[in-house]
């Protein structure tokens, strides 16, 4: 590989971890009020999409070990967003369900969300939204 295209993949990524922390840093300011850290708006978020579900699977959809699960969790049931409930099918297993806060919490961080995705994406044009979203989803594994 000729050093022009490397130095030009390494300015890419650059830019790209750049943003990266851009809106990891706006994520972390947009969930402070709301109360909740960016790990358990996400268990929220899988809550929401897939409903009850055992916490081996939140687990597995969230790419955590089963233990940060488990502390997650324990932070989102602290705060009654969640409830664990044994597994009918499996004695050993434990489900765990939004509860009506944590449905509400979710529609709050939807809707934040959505506010800071319009902030951070108002410089770009619909083309080139459509654009950088096909990129992405293309990069995404």
């Amino acid at each position: 590989m000729k050093d022009a295209d490397r130095s030009g993949d390494e300015s890419l990524a650059e830019v790209f971890w750049s943003v990266a922390r851009r809106l990891r840093h706006m994520t972390h300011e947009t969930l402070e009020p709301i109360g909740i850290t960016p790990g358990q708006s996400r268990a929220v978020a899988v809550l929401m999409r897939h409903g009850v579900m055992r916490l081996s699977e939140l687990s597995d959809h969230l790419r955590i070990a089963p233990r940060s699960t488990t502390e997650v969790v324990d932070g989102l049931q602290e705060r009654g967003l969640v409830e664990r409930r044994p597994d009918p099918a499996d004695r050993r297993a434990t489900l765990v369900a939004l509860t009506d806060a944590g449905q509400a919490t979710a529609e709050a961080i939807r809707a934040a969300r959505h506010a800071e995705a319009e902030r951070f994406f108002a410089g770009l044009d619909a083309e080139d939204r459509e654009t950088l979203g096909r990129i992405l989803r293309t990069l995404r594994p």
